[in-house]
């Protein structure tokens, strides 16, 4: 009884908590890309990347927390195909995003003599038909649901596992050898890259590190240039990102192989894969103060608003009044 008040609380918080971090984040640098003169190709990725935590969790993290407080068999047929084949897009788009996010910041902070700055995009738009590849790619790979995945609880034999509300029935051979190995070629090609990509930022932050402390020793002042700081953030990202990932998958294993239907590990695990999604626009609000620099140019607004207002009569006026 307690576990389930618990789980109620838990996902009614992320769920809001999550959707509301990442409207913020994707609006702030919505705003900023399209009033910067130089369109940051970051800002682009960060913002498609909000957009998909926002369908996770919409299509993940609402309907548990709909069944969380008692409400079964609110989908249809169709709804649950919906649902379940989006949440499952989603996830890959993440995958992807995330990736193009670490390579293009790794290309962003390479030196002017690497080779990997003539990959560096010309132009924000540029980015565009990675994000058309990454929904190609992730609605095909997904296709197998929409045939495996019904509301309706039929007979037990048919059926892998649920989700309590929606039912995922056994798939035949043919198709788990045509669609397995595009998830497993899918995850290990972007992962690696992301992992290739990390690896390189470190390296070049450890060089930048020396030269900042040599800079120190030398009493002159050096700052840390936007690019750095920007490349730092998404190390932290991408370390989020591992962790739960990694973590979700784990324990996706050990439930799998030893059949463990445990509720607890069971919610563990579909917290996990909220937690992406959840805690990535906070990190990001946090480490780049999105919140404080929105309120700061939302108070300055008012400011320069407020005396027509207050003080809408000016001196002259004044002067003939008395």
């Amino acid at each position: 009884m307690v576990l389930k008040y618990i789980n109620k609380i838990i996902f009614l918080c992320m769920t809001v908590v999550g959707t509301l971090g990442n409207v913020s984040v994707s609006v702030n640098y919505m705003f900023s890309w399209w009033g910067s003169p130089e369109k940051k190709p970051i800002h682009l990725i960060l913002t498609h990347l909000a957009y998909t935590n926002i369908i996770i969790l919409l299509t993940k993290g609402l309907p548990k927390t709909i069944l969380a407080f008692g409400l079964r068999n609110f989908l249809d047929d169709i709804g649950c195909k919906i649902i379940v084949y989006l949440e499952r897009m989603a996830r890959g788009l993440t995958i992807c995003t995330s990736s193009l996010l670490t390579v293009v910041q790794a290309i962003i902070i390479s030196p002017r003599a690497s080779g990997w700055r003539r990959l560096r995009p010309k132009s924000a738009w540029h980015i565009l038909p990675f994000f058309l590849l990454f929904w190609v790619i992730n609605g095909l790979i997904n296709m197998n649901l929409i045939n495996s995945i019904t509301s309706k609880d039929l007979n037990r034999s048919q059926l892998t596992n649920s989700n309590n509300y929606c039912y995922f029935m056994i798939a035949s051979w043919e198709i788990k050898r045509i669609f397995l190995p595009l998830m497993v070629l899918r995850d290990a090609v972007f992962q690696g890259a992301m992992g290739g990509a990390s690896g390189y930022m470190v390296f070049l932050l450890h060089k930048h590190h020396q030269h900042a402390l040599y800079l120190q020793k030398s009493k002159l002042l050096y700052r840390t240039p936007p690019e750095l700081r920007a490349a730092q953030s998404v190390l932290l990202l991408m370390l989020c990102f591992v962790f739960f990932y990694c973590t979700d998958c784990a324990i996706s294993l050990i439930v799998n192989l030893f059949l463990i239907g445990n509720s607890l590990i069971i919610s563990i695990q579909e917290f996990l894969t909220l937690g992406y999604a959840t805690f990535s626009p906070l990190l990001l609000i946090h480490r780049d103060g999105l919140l404080a620099d929105c309120w700061h140019t939302q108070l300055e607004k008012l400011r320069k608003c407020l005396p027509q207002f207050i003080c809408p009569i000016s001196v002259k006026e004044v002067s003939v009044l008395q």
